[in-house]
């Protein structure tokens, strides 16, 4: 094992000392070991996975010891640790094992209960088809990847949408992002996702009917980083200036642009961005707005130009992503580039206490950005089949089973009741090959000379790595990754040492980073190396085994050539490749390779069939592959043309265009207005306000006592009381459609809504379990603005619906004009007040039925509810010993047609927020569940609505300018409660308005803890001590909102 070596050494020292190893005091456990091997076992079996740096440093100190009394003493105290490892390691296996049989159960019920939602079993093609794969017609895949067969679909959709120029958004947040001198190894944050996405971004803009690109990163304005990260927007260089116009079409091109969200002043690591999402998503919105007027006058004839998709890298992205597209109402795609649930699973096994491996890498936040990724994706990027079936399948969000019966009836046009997945798809990443000239090798192995130069030297890294070699002439076996455990290096080495006849015919090359000194390095690497210049030792590999201690980035194309100069073999003996770009950069230079066959290079030499595929704990295997490449020249150079020859299969523009076949086949959406905006010409004055805008006004015909009588008592598995439920609702949504065409023919003039024209608008979203505290909220509050109430505007935004609102408000002496808009079903409706009407059954309130219609995405209606009715009766079961009556119930009166609610009668029984959303996923059904009223209720609403969302609607809809926003929240609320407290408007938190008790029901069994989301020291967020006016006043004081002056 590497890293090991050292506890074998000091295990002989046990067995060899004297005395206290021989007698009747010696250790229990090698006395009961008999004549076992207690040095193989411990370090074949024992120290597996474990970290076992603390054990290295005692050791040590050990080892150091003049007393061979105390040494042996020392040493079998250290022993005794050991031991207490393997019972660690026991622990952790049985953990993994139960946690394994959980999720099957959990996967197997679900399949089960979807099957007899959709009454019918998986047909033979169902059966055939494998995520993520696109069949071709050649039965043969022998040199080709199933990618390639997308070509003639991107083809033949150009051909019919030639003029159309497409407008395509990237997102990647983290790390230092520039077009040119990427400081790629930096640090951890800025890697190969870097360079991926800036190559992406150059490629796609470069491509025909591709109109431009944004690709939006974080700005970064620091002392410690270099100035061009504080540029809000640098242009890509495209990948070649040889394409004529006629080519490529009209294009702007390829932008990187920088957006300013986080602390300022400071570059910070990924971990710490997530309090900071939702800044970024508002100020990305404003952006993507701002741009899609622009090119609505370049290219959109005077109508807006949408992005085609918006694309996430990585779970942060992704989560911007997902809040972005919501808002926009426009596709996303994804891509993980690395996975949280893989990550965390990996951390386990080695026996790390899951609290501390949420403290250092914020997993369950992350973990939870990438489920919502797949709630709410059109397509997960991958770079292989081995991400999606082994490293997806851990998600709720994803069932490979599952999806492809979905998939197979989608084909077939057969309902799927509400039940929906991401479609995976495989695209291996691109690369650049224009700069790149294959060294020409002859028939002896010598380089030829550049004709055009044959004067010109050796690059310098040359000679840094021959230094190293005897017989510089032998073929090179080059390896280059980090001096990582998972990098397999140290069985390279012994495989090379152990193997004579490699040995005599070649040289082995290890590019390992860069270092000043080993010890400076952390404790894993530098164990990993230490443990390769012992054996370079043990095997004498003097003069034959190359480790340079320093290159650059541009020495890396230099060394791949040096390799196919000597007629030199490349290879990754990683355990697990989850890709392997290397492989292709090394094929790209004419060097075959050798690779290990657990991952992504399965699939790039299936494409290239140039090289072999091993077992990476094989050790002789290794040696055998490399023996046979570096001493068959035939073989060598057939394996060096197959590479050359088909390298280009994972271009850039090949990628583009398996890319952009995908997104053409999504569902397009985009913003969509039954009316068009309206010149806004009139002043401000005391009665404009949005409860005037007559062209979206509809009186909602509802009985507050005949709504208040349907609400008595409900049978949740009466089908005629769900089927009379769902006719009224289906007839009121009717209804609505019909006024508000209406309407817009007969105020086709009207103002546009005057929210626009406010200087602040005050948002309430205090979650309070008793009316009578959300009241003395809103009256203080509205009070606070006194005389400037003219130029405020006020949105009430609650859990609760129209109905229970509009009586609220009147309850306490409100009149519901006193408001420009409320929030309704945690963020599912949206309603603008209208002029009071004599009619006093008419509730004067009008639906923004566009709303519903930019929520709807992916919105299970009577299939989520049937589902929910289940969970509640296996709720019950369950319970039904500790309580007597029931815990859940259906509260249809409270329901629409875009919120399913449910009563909580006894909150603290009720499983938590996380265990339901795991219920729903899957299942296969994308919601986005809330609990409100401190647990007493349960809102479910469509994915991607919130009352987040609902403001950034507004935005969207309406131009409403999110910085004039003041949302007021209590210091807890309903578990939707994170999602109001960052952006770009202002924050108050009013303290002691919520139950205490409550938010412990609600919020005390959290994935994640609510402090890994809320932004610490932020300009935009203040407290108020109390709900009272001078305590509002002075928090409103310190955002800067100025209420005596408001009015001017």
């Amino acid at each position: 094992m590497v890293g090991n070596d050292w506890v074998n050494s000091y295990l002989e020292a046990i067995l060899a000392a004297e005395p206290g190893i021989g007698d009747s005091k010696s250790s229990l456990l090698l006395r009961e070991r008999g004549h076992f091997s207690p040095t193989r076992y411990f370090v074949e079996e024992v120290i597996t996975g474990f970290d076992e740096t603390d054990l290295h440093r005692s050791w040590i100190q050990a080892a150091a010891t003049r007393s061979p009394q105390e040494r042996n003493t020392r040493l079998e105290n250290l022993c005794w640790r050991i031991w207490n490892l393997a019972r660690q390691k026991k622990q952790v296996e049985g953990k993994y094992a139960k946690r394994t049989a959980k999720r099957h159960l959990e996967r197997e019920r679900a399949r089960m209960e979807a099957t007899a939602d959709m009454s019918e079993d998986l047909s033979e093609g169902e059966k055939a088809d494998v995520p993520g794969e696109i069949h071709t017609p050649s039965e043969s895949t022998k040199g080709r990847m199933s990618r390639i067969s997308s070509v003639d679909v991107f083809e033949n959709w150009f051909a019919q949408h030639k003029e159309k120029k497409l407008y395509i958004v990237l997102i990647s947040l983290h790390g230092l992002i520039r077009g040119e001198n990427m400081e790629l190894g930096r640090d951890s944050d800025t890697g190969g996702q870097v360079k991926y996405v800036v190559e992406l971004a150059r490629a796609l803009g470069s491509m025909p009917g591709v109109y431009r690109v944004d690709l939006l990163t974080r700005q970064v304005s620091a002392p410690d980083v270099d100035w061009s990260y504080a540029e809000p927007s640098e242009m890509l260089n495209p990948l070649s200036t040889e394409s004529t116009d006629q080519e490529h079409g009209e294009s702007s091109g390829a932008y990187i642009i920088r957006i300013p969200f986080g602390p300022k002043d400071k570059y910070v690591e990924k971990e710490l961005l997530w309090p900071h999402i939702p800044e970024f998503v508002d100020r990305a919105l404003s952006h993507v707005m701002q741009m899609s007027k622009s090119l609505s006058e370049q290219i959109g004839g005077g109508k807006p130009v949408w992005p085609v998709a918006i694309h996430g890298h990585y779970a942060d992205a992704g989560d911007s992503t997902a809040l972005l597209s919501g808002a926009l109402n426009v596709p996303m795609v994804f891509t993980g580039h690395s996975l949280g649930r893989d990550k965390l699973e990996q951390l386990l096994k080695q026996g790390r206490p899951k609290e501390e491996i949420n403290s250092n890498y914020k997993i369950m936040r992350r973990i939870e950005a990438e489920e919502l990724c797949l709630d709410a994706s059109e397509i997960i990027i991958t770079s292989t089949r081995q991400e999606i079936e082994e490293q997806w399948r851990l998600y709720d969000g994803f069932d490979p089973v599952l999806e492809r019966k979905l998939r197979a009836r989608m084909k077939r046009g057969v309902s799927c009741h509400g039940r929906f997945m991401s479609r995976m798809v495989v695209i291996p990443p691109g690369m650049e090959f224009h700069h790149i000239v294959p060294h020409d090798v002859d028939n002896d192995g010598e380089g030829a000379r550049d004709d055009e130069n044959p004067q010109s030297a050796d690059p310098p890294i040359w000679s840094e790595i021959m230094r190293f070699f005897s017989n510089p002439r032998k073929p090179m076996i080059l390896a280059l990754a980090r001096p990582d455990p998972k990098k397999n290096l140290v069985t390279l080495v012994k495989a090379f040492g152990e193997c004579r006849p490699l040995r005599e015919l070649a040289n082995l090359t290890l590019i390992m980073g860069n270092r000043d000194d080993i010890d400076e390095l952390s404790s894993t690497n530098s164990s990993v190396l230490l443990s390769i210049l012992k054996l370079i030792d043990k095997y004498d590999l003097y003069g034959q085994v190359a480790m340079p201690k320093h290159h650059k980035q541009l020495d890396v194309p230099e060394i791949y050539r040096l390799g196919a100069k000597t007629k030199g073999v490349f290879i990754n003996p990683a355990v697990i490749e989850p890709f392997g770009l290397t492989l292709i950069e090394a094929a790209a230079h004419g060097l075959p390779t050798v690779a290990t066959k657990n991952g992504g290079p399965v699939d790039i030499l299936r494409v290239l069939d140039n090289g072999l595929l091993v077992d990476p704990h094989d050790q002789q295997a290794i040696a055998d592959a490399l023996l046979k490449l570096v001493s068959d020249k035939n073989l060598w150079g057939r394996c060096r043309q197959n590479g050359l020859k088909n390298i280009h299969l994972f271009s850039w523009p090949e990628h583009c265009k398996t890319y952009l076949s995908r997104i053409a086949g999504c569902k397009q959406r985009h913003p969509q207005w039954q009316r068009i905006d309206f010149e806004n010409s009139a002043p401000d004055s005391p009665s404009d306000s949005l409860r005037d805008i007559q062209d979206i006004s509809l009186n909602l015909k509802l009985s507050l006592d005949g709504e208040k009588g349907e609400g008595k008592s409900t049978n949740l598995d009466t089908e005629d009381s769900s089927s009379e439920r769902k006719a009224k609702l289906e007839k009121a949504v009717s209804t609505l459609a019909q006024k508000s065409t209406s309407t817009e023919k007969a105020y086709g003039s009207s103002k546009t809504p005057t929210l626009k024209r406010r200087k602040y608008i005050f948002v309430i979203s205090v979650d309070c379990d008793q009316a009578s505290d959300l009241l003395k909220v809103v009256k203080t509050v509205i009070d606070v603005a006194g005389r400037s109430r003219s130029s405020i505007g006020f949105i009430l935004s609650t859990s609760m619906n129209v109905t229970e609102t509009h009586s609220t408000i009147i309850s306490g002496g409100l009149s519901p004009q006193d408001f420009d808009a409320v929030i309704c079903n945690s963020g599912s409706e949206l309603y603008f007040t209208s002029p009071a009407s004599e009619d006093k059954t008419k509730l004067p309130y009008a639906l923004d039925s566009d709303y519903h219609s930019h929520i709807e995405y992916r919105w299970g209606g009577e299939s989520l509810r049937k589902t929910l009715v289940r969970w509640i009766s296996s709720v019950h079961e369950k319970k039904k010993r500790e309580h007597g009556g029931e815990i859940l119930s259906e509260d249809e009166s409270s329901s629409t047609n875009y919120c399913l609610s449910f009563k909580v009668k006894e909150p603290a029984m009720v499983p938590p927020m996380k265990e339901l959303r795991k219920l729903i996923r899957i299942q296969a059904l994308r919601c986005n569940a809330v609990y409100c009223k401190g647990g007493a209720k349960l809102n479910v609403i469509p994915v991607l609505a919130s009352r987040a969302q609902a403001l950034r609607y507004l935005l969207v809809r309406w131009g409403v300018d999110l910085s004039k926003m003041v949302v007021f929240v209590g210091d807890i609320g309903d578990t939707d409660y994170e999602g109001l407290l960052a952006g770009v408007h202002k924050t108050v938190i009013v303290k002691g308005v919520a139950s205490e008790a409550a938010a412990r029901v609600i919020h005390g069994n959290r994935s994640y803890p609510l402090e890994d989301v809320t932004p610490i020291n932020s300009p935009n967020i203040t407290e108020a001590e109390q709900c009272g006016r001078d305590c509002i006043k002075a928090a409103l004081e310190k955002l800067g909102v100025n209420i005596v002056n408001t009015s001017g």
